[in-house]
């Protein structure tokens, strides 16, 4: 039996945090997980000294579920999301939750929200926000003994409401993670290190950053927030590259360039990409991906007195190979069209 879904106005919802029925939580004491709960109570009343506020170790998630064309809720590639969030953890020395038992709460609570997940056509989505956070009161400079793994999930319009359009990015002055520090995990602390410069750009007119590499600063990396793609001459896709490690293994990039690759025939190469080849006019398009937007093409990059245009359109139209990458991965994970197995993940 189908449940009836919230009475809102699904196509003007916006893209900003709205409580819903439930969230999930599950507890880290004595050295093991708890069995985990669904819980109606969307805070968290910690100790003044608990190690999330003292020494940062927190990570996150983003993932989206959707309502396909027949009625059911699926998400899209939950399991690599588990994984990542697993590999953040060992990085900062916070147990890593249970990868089998990530994907399984991740359909708890979505399950447990029915109701919250936009209908098929909306433009809107539910999105998931795993996180965990350190619980345990620490004083010294160690990791906390107790950590607490929640999903919070939240229904969302269209990233762009007026419809996907170029966006301008600048180069910054800043860096957005060290050299082989934790730009490579997701974070807190790496967004933390990006918003000053986020302020900065959107201020002076930029959707976003284009950040180099912290080591040389010669290199493209990323944004405040997604990876970034581009197109050359000769149709290529070309995916930046670390050799640092700290770009952030994006599921929807990893996703973009299989769907290049094997359903769109396209050649693909993922290596280090020069800044000083976006000056020289290298490269048509470019976009940059992520779970919010899917794929927020870029008509403008500018660094000090350069300034440089993508391709015929520039600023006014969007490229036709991001627009098709975009399409098609989109349509995958409404299930418009069948795309890799195991890529679409059925809820209810």
């Amino acid at each position: 039996m189908a449940v009836e879904k919230k009475d809102l106005d699904w196509g003007s919802i916006g893209f900003a945090y709205r409580p819903t029925d439930y969230s999930y939580v599950c507890d880290y004491r004595d050295g093991a997980w708890g069995e985990g709960r669904l819980t109606e109570d969307h805070t968290l009343t910690l100790s003044e000294c608990a190690g999330i506020f003292h020494y940062c170790q927190e990570i996150f998630e983003g993932l989206k579920a959707y309502t396909t064309e027949d009625g059911r809720i699926v998400c899209f590639r939950p399991d690599l999301n588990a994984a990542r969030m697993a590999d953040s953890a060992r990085r900062i020395v916070m147990p890593p939750f249970p990868e089998d038992r990530f994907v399984e709460a991740v359909k708890e609570v979505v399950r447990a929200n029915e109701a919250w997940v936009p209908p098929f056509g909306s433009g809107a989505t539910l999105y998931v926000r795993p996180f965990m956070v350190a619980t345990g009161e620490v004083i010294g400079v160690a990791p906390a003994d107790e950590y607490q793994f929640r999903i919070l999930v939240t229904p969302v319009g269209p990233y762009y409401s007026g419809g996907v359009r170029p966006v301008a990015v600048q180069v910054p002055e800043y860096d957005r993670a060290a050299p082989h520090g934790t730009g490579n995990i997701k974070a807190g602390l790496n967004y933390a290190m990006s918003l000053y410069p986020s302020v900065l750009a959107h201020e002076a007119g930029f959707a976003d950053n284009m950040f180099l590499d912290p080591m040389t600063h010669t290199y493209v990396e990323e944004s405040g927030g997604a990876n970034f793609l581009f197109v050359d001459r000769e149709g290529t896709l070309v995916v930046p590259k670390s050799a640092t490690d700290s770009i952030l293994p994006s599921v929807t990039r990893r996703s973009l360039v299989q769907v290049a690759r094997d359903m769109l025939g396209m050649e693909v190469v993922e290596r280090q990409v020069p800044f000083q080849e976006v000056l020289d006019g290298a490269f048509v398009e470019c976009g940059m991906c992520g779970t919010a937007a899917v794929i927020s093409p870029v008509g403008k990059v500018v660094a000090g007195e350069d300034e440089v245009l993508f391709g015929e359109g520039g600023m006014d139209h969007v490229g036709p190979v991001m627009a098709k990458l975009r399409e098609t991965l989109t349509d995958i994970q409404q299930c418009k069209i069948e795309g890799p197995e195991g890529w679409v993940c059925e809820i209810c």
